[in-house]
């Protein structure tokens, strides 16, 4: 894609084709945030929100599926990730949540479905609460780090906090054979009889690097230490709890177990088997039960 100024946008529409968008919305810091704006303009809107470290593109899958089902399509790149500024300040929830916002009102969506992967998933839920007022009709969170990762103890059977002190270790120091690692536990390639796709592995590295390591750092301790309880509690719309039962990123049993109880209008599916990395591996399975919940 040729560069673009700053707020500028670029479409591509063919006869008989879907209207294609993508550019930029700076916020108010200068911060420049990548995003795509995919088919009917008049069509039902579903926002992506991707996880760490990767970028909208981690959603193909699922935004071609329902690009064809007649869906308008949104996603971005988070600040300091894939084609957004790669930026030193400002890598945390709340500015997470603001930036989201900021393209919200930049792009007029007055009515969206917000889905949020792993960190995504945080961020859905501290997007809506905190400037979603009126303008997310259902949310659903996917393998999603709510409402806290780490282990103390208030939160015994967490994740303890040298696991994130690792991560923290590889990210900084170690980033491309550490981030190549990483897909072999994410994708659940490390499971007996398990089909490894190479090419899968290549695409998570290639969008983990492409975004700054100082962001990357910084947003472990958002996905990793940050409390989603109160953002759970507030949401007043029906959310969709999406989560495997072998996920080694993001367990179960402290994730969406947990966070279908904080939830007013929760309802959870659970996947015996199914990784972190399930909206890839298990695309099928994972857009019929988000399509189903759409329509309801």
């Amino acid at each position: 894609m040729p560069a673009l100024a700053a707020g500028a946008s670029s479409t591509s529409q063919h006869q008989g084709a879907f209207n294609m968008d993508s550019g930029f919305v700076t916020v108010k810091d200068g911060t420049q945030i990548f995003y795509k704006d995919w088919g009917p303009k008049d069509g039902p809107v579903v926002w992506f929100h991707h996880g760490w470290p990767l970028t909208s593109d981690d959603w193909d899958a699922q935004m071609m599926f329902f690009l064809q089902h007649g869906y308008r399509v949104i996603a971005h790149d988070r600040r300091g990730h894939g084609r957004s500024t790669q930026t030193d300040t400002g890598n945390d929830m709340d500015t997470y949540s603001a930036d989201v916002a900021a393209v919200v009102a930049a792009l007029k969506i007055k009515k969206a479905i917000h889905v949020g992967h792993s960190t995504g998933g945080g961020e859905v839920a501290r997007y809506v609460r905190q400037h979603g007022k009126g303008l997310v009709t259902k949310a659903v969170l996917v393998s999603a780090v709510p409402p806290i990762m780490v282990q103390s103890a208030a939160n015994p059977d967490g994740v303890p906090l040298k696991v994130f002190d690792d991560i923290r270790q590889g990210t900084a120091f170690k980033r491309p054979q550490f981030y190549m690692d990483l897909t072999v536990p994410f994708y659940g390639f490390n499971r007996p009889g398990a089909k490894v796709s190479e090419a899968i592995r290549q695409n998570w590295w290639r969008q983990g690097m492409m975004g700054g390591v100082k962001a990357a750092y910084d947003c472990i301790f958002q996905f990793a230490q940050v409390d989603f309880s109160d953002d759970l509690r507030a949401l007043d719309i029906p959310v969709l709890v999406l989560h495997g039962e072998d996920d080694q990123i993001v367990p179960f049993g402290n994730s969406g177990a947990k966070s279908v109880k904080l939830l007013k209008h929760g309802k959870l599916i659970s996947y015996p088997g199914f990784p972190h990395g399930m909206p890839t591996t298990h695309a099928d399975v994972i857009n019929a039960d988000l399509l189903a919940f759409f329509k309801s």
